[in-house]
């Protein structure tokens, strides 16, 4: 493939499992872990936004881990697990914390919420049982312009109580 500027880059083999399925493909080593995610696999959930790993609209998990997928190199999650928030719900189930986030009015705009379900996800797989500061430290890598996060925390709490 080629750049605007006609530079052409080898394509190397992705092999890494997302959302529980096996996936293969070739890419430039140059992709961005966001980018294979939205433009070759059709996971738009995934949102961008500052390419900076400053906003967290992005974010997903890396065998576990909730990491900045716009300044990620997609080569990088070569033979490991990825998860977006298209695979948090199960057999049209929704997660607890999607179905929080409905429930607490957590989202408006709704451009910064599947960042902020997979950080809570990454936040409760870890402590399943966060006090509101861990939930608000948890989150404080993800930026919502619209609700006042007020009632992100507030589904994250009740997501969780409603797990014990």
């Amino acid at each position: 493939m080629a750049d605007d500027a006609g530079t052409t880059f080898p394509l190397v083999e992705l092999s890494c499992i997302v959302n529980g399925r096996g996936v293969r493909l070739r890419i430039e080593p140059r992709e961005t872990l966001a980018d294979v995610l939205r433009d070759r696999m059709g996971l738009t959930g995934t949102k961008v936004s500052c390419d900076a790993q400053v906003c967290g609209a992005c974010t997903v998990l890396v065998d576990g881990l909730a990491v900045s997928s716009c300044t990620m190199l997609a080569i990088e999650a070569d033979g490991r697990e990825v998860r977006t928030v298209e695979g948090l719900a199960r057999e049209a189930v929704l997660s607890p914390l999607q179905q929080a986030f409905i429930d607490h009015a957590a989202f408006q705009c709704g451009f910064c919420t599947s960042g902020m379900l997979m950080a809570a996800t990454a936040l409760v797989e870890e402590n399943p049982h966060p006090t509101r500061e861990d939930v608000v430290h948890g989150l404080e890598g993800n930026i919502c312009r619209c609700t006042g996060y007020a009632p992100i925390v507030a589904a994250v709490l009740a997501a969780t109580e409603a797990r014990s």
